[in-house]
């Protein structure tokens, strides 16, 4: 993981529709327009991804009495895609939130756009849990969004199983940096594509072939704003770990 660069975000343009604001986006009709994709899929891929049989599940330990197993999930993203809404909607305990007013020193650097109504960003990190059964408990750490955090992801990829990428599919490229970096990492990780509004831009094959990932990468619709659509797309990142690490051990 010292190897790994953390992200450079783009710049969003002063007064343009980037829209970063969740809140924004989910009252706004979805629009379409020119598609920023990569050059190509990365240059080696794994075999193509299949869920297992026993996805989102993990075996007794027949130890009722034993604490669960702790796992270490991502929720990464962009700018204003709903990376603290995800975490928010699916914690079981008050999510650990670092969220700022926006000032006007962030003017032309993160600025969310002249129709969103966004007040605040996260400057450090969200933090949450989930237990999904008596064996198995998630810890998920939300990164920031912007260039200047960057720095951030290092650390808070140490120790993760996977990572959740979070899409708004009005603005694909804004998610570039993430999927480069965990590509790079080597870390499983899922798409997740935030319906703002219960719509999407695009359709999901489109958004595939847009953001040029292989087929071994899950892609999920799901809204950051429901409990059990969160709870769906993280249970497909842990059956992305577990048959990552089931692979790596028959290797």
């Amino acid at each position: 993981m010292d190897s790994v660069r953390s992200p450079e975000w783009p710049v969003a343009p002063l007064g343009g529709v980037a829209a970063n604001s969740a809140a924004a986006r989910y009252g706004m009709s979805p629009g379409t327009g020119p598609i920023v994709g990569r050059a190509g899929p990365p240059p080696t891929a794994p075999p193509p991804y299949r869920p297992s049989s026993g996805a989102g599940s993990m075996p007794q330990s027949g130890k009722p009495a034993a604490p669960p197993i702790p796992v270490k999930i991502l929720v990464a993203g962009g700018f204003g895609v709903g990376k603290t809404t995800t975490v928010g909607a699916i914690s079981e305990i008050a999510p650990l939130t670092t969220e700022a007013e926006m000032t006007t020193a962030g003017i032309g650097v993160d600025d969310p756009g002249a129709r969103s109504t966004k007040t605040t960003t996260t400057v450090a990190m969200d933090f949450g849990c989930v237990t999904i059964d008596r064996s198995l408990k998630l810890y998920l750490f939300g990164t920031p969004g912007q260039t200047r955090f960057g720095f951030m992801w290092d650390d808070l990829a140490r120790g993760a199983l996977g990572a959740l990428v979070v899409v708004d599919s009005a603005r694909l490229d804004d998610c570039f940096p993430a999927i480069d970096f965990f590509e790079r990492a080597g870390l499983p990780f899922v798409v997740g594509v935030n319906a703002f509004d219960g719509r999407l831009a695009l359709e999901l094959g489109e958004i595939r072939w847009a953001l040029a990932i292989g087929d071994h990468v899950p892609l999920v619709q799901f809204d950051a704003r429901d409990r059990l659509s969160v709870r769906d797309a993280l249970l497909v990142v842990l059956d992305r770990a577990l048959d990552r690490a089931t692979r790596d051990r028959r290797a």
